[in-house]
């Protein structure tokens, strides 16, 4: 028998894959199956995201006099309906993990020692075993951080109503999730960012998040030197480079990244993070055992997990590996959706860019000009596509098609024989069109098209 311990993305694919291949599979999981996407992180995101924009296109249209007020929410009504619904697509997940074969051992708690499975304490036979255990939010060590009050996603069932205001330590994409959706929510809400807010994100598509935060307090180069009050959190203290910075507050969100989650691995080579070490098969240090997803230390992303669970129940059945998914395609939900897919590098670049079109869930953004944005970087002398950078309604989408074309070598120049449709917000196949005629023309002519568009 295979054991398979963690019930999210990587273990679940790993588990059916290996049982559909006709494989005894057992799979261990404490808690519901879909691990931390579906329970604490995208689904999250995405309900209450969903509220968060509701209101705030609400409030465009009351700004421009077609309604006459915007709705109000019940938060604990939110987060009940939230639950309602995670608990209806964790049923759908079970049926169709047993469906495909697999044993589920539901509310049954793991642990590896070496080679060995332990299930509720008592050890289980198994031929190979596969950790795929997930992360936990990152708790930073901060003075007071235990305070009452103080949230992270794992611990947001608890909050039983949005902060009058509210601090959200972190910098990345999390954070700025979060902070729009409190702030939508009715919170102040100050963020305290350690070096840049998404330092990592396309430098446009930051403006425009910026943008999406209008309202928030952003605190950039800071640390929160502690957490005060009598039992209730009540202020922050930031250190910045100005000194001592008082921040009150009645609630703290820590969106301050992932780590993995292997305290119940041991007799296994970890990281002095706790990931644990393993090669392109996903096997560990020990032969029998493989580990796939967050608890690898790979990016957190729920198409990377789902990708090393493919790639660990191939190795176990001496199968090729499917082929990798770089460039990956990511996203972030604010008022619009933010995607960007960056491939390789090249020193004869082109940035081409666009303002995104109106259409689908854009139209009422052009009188503030809020409708997105498209940019692309492309090779001047070959036409291949080394980025993808798009705010939009469909962002995601278009980024992880786009993923997809980078990864057959489909250059700017084969898009002239795209057809859309229409009225749609993409504005990346019209820039491509365009950065196609230009380069063409600078061949022609030995016109610069120039670095921007």
């Amino acid at each position: 028998m295979i054991g398979v311990l963690g019930g999210g993305p990587a273990g679940r694919i790993a588990a059916m894959q290996l049982a559909m291949a006709g494989r005894e599979v057992a799979l261990v999981e404490k808690g519901g199956l879909g691990g931390q996407c579906l329970h604490h992180g995208c689904m999250v995101v995405c309900a209450l995201n969903d509220i968060a924009r509701h209101l705030h296109e609400s409030r465009t249209l009351v700004s421009l006099g077609i309604l006459d007020r915007s709705p109000q929410f019940s938060f604990p009504k939110t987060l009940s309906g939230m639950a309602s619904v995670q608990q209806k697509i964790a049923r759908v997940l079970d049926a169709e993990t047993r469906n495909c074969g697999v044993q589920v051992w539901q509310g049954s708690e793991g642990r590896v020692e070496g080679n060995s499975l332990y299930v509720d304490g008592e050890r289980v036979d198994t031929e190979k075993i596969i950790v795929a255990t997930g992360s936990l939010p990152r708790i930073p060590d901060i003075p007071g951080i235990h305070l009452q009050g103080v949230y992270h996603p794992h611990a947001l069932s608890s909050m039983r109503e949005v902060p009058d205001h509210l601090l959200v330590i972190g910098g990345g994409i999390m954070a700025a999730e979060f902070a729009f959706i409190f702030r939508e929510f009715g919170a102040e809400v100050d963020l305290a960012v350690r070096s840049t807010f998404l330092k990592e994100l396309n430098p446009r598509l930051r403006d425009l998040a910026k943008r999406d935060l209008d309202g928030v307090q952003i605190h950039e180069g800071c640390r929160v030197s502690r957490l005060e009050g009598e039992g209730m959190v009540s202020r922050a203290v930031l250190i910045t480079a100005e000194g001592e910075v008082p921040v009150p507050c009645d609630g703290v969100f820590l969106a301050a990244g992932l780590v993995p989650n292997s305290s119940m691995v041991t007799g296994i080579v970890k990281g002095a993070d706790g990931r644990i070490i393993v090669d392109r098969s996903m096997a560990t240090s020990h032969p029998d055992v493989y580990a796939c997803g967050d608890v690898t230390g790979s990016r957190c992303l729920t198409p990377v997990a789902r990708y090393e669970g493919t790639v660990a129940a191939a190795s176990i059945l001496g199968r090729d590996p499917p082929p990798d998914g770089i460039p990956v395609p990511q996203s972030m939900n604010l008022a619009s959706e933010y995607a960007f897919v960056e491939g390789d590098q090249s020193d004869d670049e082109v940035a081409f860019g666009t303002p995104g079109p109106a259409g689908p869930g854009t139209f009422w953004s052009v009188p503030n000009g809020r409708t997105g944005m498209a940019s692309i970087l492309v090779s001047r002398g070959s036409g291949d596509i080394h980025g993808v950078y798009t705010a939009g309604p469909a962002a995601g989408i278009i980024a992880a098609y786009q993923s997809f074309l980078m990864r057959l070598g489909v250059t700017v120049h084969e898009f002239n024989r795209f057809m859309e449709v229409h009225p749609m917000t993409d504005g990346v196949y019209p820039l491509m069109k365009y950065a196609s005629y230009r380069l063409n023309r600078e061949k022609d002519d030995g016109s610069e098209p120039g670095r921007e568009h």
